[in-house]
């Protein structure tokens, strides 16, 4: 289908959490797509939704959406009252979203998931937009693949999204052979009402269960090669830590980083900062510039930092040699927006390229 002056109607999966909430706060007023559907759990089916979202952002519901009738994650029943829909956007947890994503694919709807559960799958792009935003053409296999005229791109797991946008220069210049990386989430990461205050507060918590495993592989599936039927993963070797810390929003990942060709810390940071996707231009959720980096020697901070560029933008800070692997190394710090750019924003962003690539 190609591109039109009508917007695209769109439903939104799991509206009522974290994630849900800021699908409708950047889908609300959208010059593409209009919210056409809300999908919440069985025991929201039939409530207006102001009266069973608990709203967390410091927005307001829009007014648009207060009075919309939640109805069940149930894609027969949502395709039949509202047949227009094209594309679902999924906040789903993994055990829901298991079963109701590829039957929302069978249905015809286009679903953009920031579920794990498929992420890996042979035939799914996982998708940062300027990062790799060719793997979306994965999609014409997978159709043929599994017999279904709609699809699933997944959005990767909120960590990896900074480190990713800041590796991505850095492979494309000097190529990248192993990365150690150690991240400080935020509380936001784990959902609402997600970890427990007297678990967080005055603490943080050196384990968070599949977090490791994700940014190690996914970090590979982004900055690979597209294939006839899958990816190619990059043979980059990536260590993780991760770790859960009394922050609200914005996920901090310490990297370092060994090139493939000598470097000096400022060719590292003059390649992210001058980094540009030509592919984006215009398109309402991209921001200016994908990476930005600071000089402060104490930045970036998640709450002076993590709204930068809309909420879309990484930001890295604290560029400077890693002596461990002596004129091959570098190590700073990358922040995202875990809920913006880690999670909705990014899988609006995926959404607005499938648009321009017409691959709907």
């Amino acid at each position: 289908m190609a591109m039109t002056s009508q917007k695209i109607k769109v439903a939104v999966l799991g509206a009522t959490g974290a994630v849900g909430q800021q699908f409708i706060r950047l889908l609300h007023n959208h010059p593409m797509f209009e919210i056409a559907a809300l999908c919440a759990s069985d025991r929201s089916e039939g409530k207006r939704y102001d009266e069973a979202v608990h709203w967390i952002l410091d927005t307001d519901i829009p007014a648009g959406v207060r009075g919309l009738a939640l109805q069940a994650t149930d894609a027969a029943m949502v395709h039949s009252q509202n047949p227009e829909i094209r594309f679902a956007f999924s906040a789903l947890p993994n055990e829901s979203a298991e079963q109701a994503e590829p039957a929302f694919a069978k249905a015809g709807m286009l679903v953009f998931s920031n579920a794990s559960k498929y992420r890996m799958a042979l035939d799914v792009p996982l998708v940062i937009t300027e990062v790799n935003h060719d793997h979306l053409n994965l999609l014409r296999h997978q159709r043929i693949a599994r017999g279904w005229a709609g699809g699933i791109v997944c959005n990767t797991n909120c960590t990896v999204s900074g480190p990713a946008l800041s590796l991505k220069p850095l492979h494309e210049q000097f190529g990248v052979k192993r990365v150690f990386a150690v991240s400080m989430q935020a509380a936001s990461g784990a959902g609402y009402p997600g970890v427990a205050s007297l678990d967080l507060i005055d603490n943080a918590i050196p384990y968070i269960k599949g977090e490791e495993e994700k940014l190690q592989a996914e970090t590979c599936k982004l900055l690979g090669t597209l294939g006839n039927r899958s990816i190619n993963d990059a043979a980059i070797d990536v260590s993780a830590h991760c770790n859960r810390v009394a922050v609200m929003d914005g996920h901090l990942v310490t990297m370092s980083v060994e090139l493939a060709t000598a470097a000096t810390p400022e060719e590292c940071a003059a390649a992210m900062h001058d980094w540009r996707c030509a592919a984006v231009a215009g398109l309402p959720t991209a921001p200016d510039q994908p990476v930005v980096v600071r000089t402060e020697p104490d930045r970036p901070q998640p709450r002076r930092d993590r709204n930068t560029g809309h909420g879309m933008s990484a930001v890295v800070g604290r560029v400077r040699p890693e002596p461990l692997f002596g004129k091959y190394g570098v190590k700073f710090i990358t922040l995202a927006h875990n809920t913006i750019r880690g999670a909705a924003g990014g899988s609006v962003l995926n959404a607005e390229m499938v648009v321009r690539k017409e691959l709907f």
